[in-house]
């Protein structure tokens, strides 16, 4: 293949994409760059013998540390690892952004791979990658309705910002990641602090607009290629097979919806088929006629499986103070999903570390998410390591509630919660924002503004005009539905979406009603938790760490931790407290009761106070001369009683009154000609 090249302007950042130079063995590769950004986005592909009733796409993202010029800082492992949590969650993206476009015909394996190869900490390679996954498989023939264009849209001073630079997008109080054809929107991630439904509606529409330059450059690129379309088989449902499923169970299958009978009936049509047809096949036919018998129900008959309104919330149970010994537990149920979220508080020091290719940072707050199979009924493969999907619901639930965490000189925690599903039968990740926000508050963590969260549906025919926008979806219209669009926010505004869809995109119009009906359903289940708890404990629980915060000058850091940590190591033992000492002199003092807390606290104050003329204090006798007597106050600050200081009787030899070692009470007079202080004993 002849080396193709295209490039573009935008938003003040030149972004190129290239093929033909590198990865020539696979079936398509691009190197796409962004100022000094660059990855590498290649696809293989492989047709499956067997029939498969679903399409296995595999993507993997992998940050390089080399690609920012980083040796790993483990002793022992240099080389890199399992994926972290953020390349799960942009291989996510790439994933949530393309897998709905594909034809639904095709079932060939895929494996699109993309490897960040450089890395100038301003241009996120992540949204990069979305664009070059979007190039890749249409330069590899792949069926799908591309290109798709991915952008990221921040919000400063009421403006609007188009791929805000890595450094300050952490900083504002919108990030928006959105992927989008020519059409509509395919995918949506973002955080946000407390935004409106209005504004955030504005946001999509700029960033809907904003991705065609992307679609754009793209759509110029292929112009040039020479691509041969991918032949692949075709699969298919045999017509045949579900003519006869339909006339012999669809009544069953119709009954099996709306009251939930014969739980067997799935096992019955494939015994009475599995002598003609694939089992793989027959499942798909029950899939399909399912699907079609639950949408019509609902788009036309206007009746959802557990006969809700549209716009209603299932029956909502909520508790807190559920585990004995823990700092804040809440179950949140609504309907069958049953949610136990805990809060645990730690200090400062305990705060998470990562390595990336942004360097070493570290994360104070944290949210984990577990599902179980237990909780849908069924065995679980693994119940040690978190599933890509438990750690992209965890991430919603934190991006969620990130923005309402006390700063830490107010709160002087690290703060994890873990969100257990008990039992699931959808959204059971918005169940984890509310049992997060309940559970934060029954352990005293002032968060700024509690939070509330729901998953919203679509039922939706291509063909048609006509769609059905549903409040709380529960799992046959998640499964059979169009659109998951999760919502979560505070009383101000939206604090986290995700949105995702198995149409060919969703259109703005669809979006902004659907975040309309959601903000009633998050108030009104953000109103029955506060009938719970309506604000945050004054107290935090007996059993978690009791933190002091002071603060120290910079210059005084040195004495309090000594030569060789002497001094602080001292007081830990003496105290039995835990201190962390920050490079701004602030010092966090984590104890376990007030009696250590009040000694730790008189022996820091003790190093660090400054002394003030005619001030009081008590020191021990350290030297004693025949002019008078040196007293240390703390172990570097000193000062000499003179023996005409030490009693309003004349003193002819200092040890006479004093002794080395004694303790004695003096007060500051002054200063020599060369700075030191002179105390006085007759004067206290």
């Amino acid at each position: 293949m002849s080396v193709i090249k295209k490039e573009a302007n935008i938003a003040n950042v030149k972004y190129s994409f290239e093929t033909g130079r590198l990865a020539q063995q696979a079936l398509s590769s691009v190197l796409a760059t962004a100022g000094d950004t660059v990855v590498l986005a290649t696809v293989v592909t492989k047709e499956k013998d067997e029939y498969i009733n679903f399409f296995p796409l595999t993507v993997e993202y992998l940050e390089k540390l080399y690609a920012s010029g980083i040796i790993s800082s483990s002793r022992f492992i240099k080389r890199e690892g399992r994926p972290s949590t953020d390349e799960i969650l942009k291989a996510r993206i790439i994933d949530r952004s393309l897998r709905p476009l594909f034809s639904e015909d095709f079932r060939n394996e895929v494996q699109l791979v993309v490897n960040v190869l450089s890395y100038d900490k301003l241009n996120d390679p992540g949204i990069l990658a979305i664009n070059a996954s979007s190039l890749a498989l249409m330069l590899g023939g792949i069926p799908i309705e591309g290109p798709v264009g991915s952008v990221c849209i921040g919000l400063k001073d009421n403006e609007f910002i188009l791929n805000p630079s890595v450094d300050i997008i952490n900083s504002l109080p919108l990030n928006l990641t959105l992927s989008a054809t020519k059409n509509s929107i395919s995918m949506i991630e973002s955080g946000a602090d407390s935004i409106l439904e209005d504004t955030m509606i504005k946001a999509i529409e700029f960033g809907k607009k904003s991705s065609e330059d992307f679609i754009k450059l793209q759509e110029d690129f292929l112009k040039e290629a020479n691509i041969s379309k991918l032949e692949y088989k075709s699969v298919k449902i045999s017509e045949d097979l579900l003519k006869l499923v339909e006339k012999e169970f669809y009544k069953e299958i119709e009954d099996s919806i709306w009251n939930e009978n014969d739980k067997h009936l799935h096992h019955r049509i494939k015994e009475r088929f599995l002598e003609d047809f694939e089992e793989g096949e027959i499942s798909e036919a029950i899939e399909y006629l399912t699907r079609k018998t639950t949408r019509e129900g609902i788009l036309n008959k206007k009746i959802r499986p557990d006969k809700r309104k549209f716009d209603e919330v299932r029956k909502l149970t909520i508790d807190i103070d559920i585990l004995p010994r823990t700092h804040g537990s809440a179950l949140f149920q609504r309907g069958e999903t049953q949610v136990l979220s805990v809060a645990t508080i730690a200090p400062l020091k305990q705060q998470q570390t990562i390595e990336s290719i942004d360097g070493e940072e570290t994360k104070r707050y944290l949210h984990h998410y577990n599902f179980p199979g237990w909780s849908v009924g069924e065995l679980s493969r693994n119940l040690y390591y978190p599933g890509r999907r438990d750690i992209g619901h965890g991430a919603l639930a934190e991006r969620a509630l990130e923005k309402q965490i006390p700063d830490p000189e107010e709160f002087p925690y690290a703060i994890r919660v873990v969100s257990e599903t008990l039992s699931s039968n959808g959204s059971s990740s918005m169940a984890s924002v509310c049992g997060s926000t309940l559970s934060l508050m029954a352990a005293g963590v002032k968060i700024k503004n509690p939070v509330s969260g729901i998953a919203m549906g679509l039922i939706k025919e291509e063909s048609q005009k006509d769609y059905v926008i549903l409040t709380d979806i529960q799992g046959p219209e998640d499964h059979f539905g169009d659109m998951d669009f999760k919502v979560a926010g505070t009383k101000n505004g939206i604090t986290a979406l995700q949105m995702d869809n198995k149409l060919k995109g969703i259109p703005v119009e669809i979006l902004g009603k659907a975040l309309k009906q959601a903000k009633e359903a998050r108030e009104f289940i953000l109103s029955e938790m506060l009938k719970v708890i309506d604000s945050p404990r004054d107290k935090i629980s007996a059993y978690a760490p009791q933190i002091e915060v002071m603060k120290i000058k910079q210059d005084k850091i040195g004495e309090l931790i000594g030569p060789g940590g002497k001094v602080i190591k001292n007081i830990i033992e003496k105290s039995g407290a835990e201190i962390d000492i920050s490079d701004d002199g602030v010092v966090s003092i984590a104890t376990i009761s007030e009696e250590s807390k009040t000694i730790a606290i008189e022996m820091i104050s003790a190093i660090v106070k400054e002394l003030e003329i005619g001030g009081i204090y008590k020191g021990k006798v350290s030297k004693i001369m025949n002019f008078g007597a040196f007293v240390n106050i703390t172990p570097s600050i000193s000062g000499l009683v003179h023996v005409s200081e030490m009693s309003n009787d004349f003193v002819k030899d200092a040890n006479s009154i004093v002794k080395e070692g004694q303790e004695v009470t003096v007060k500051v007079i002054g200063e020599d000609d060369q700075g030191r202080l002179k105390f006085s004993m007759k004067q206290v």
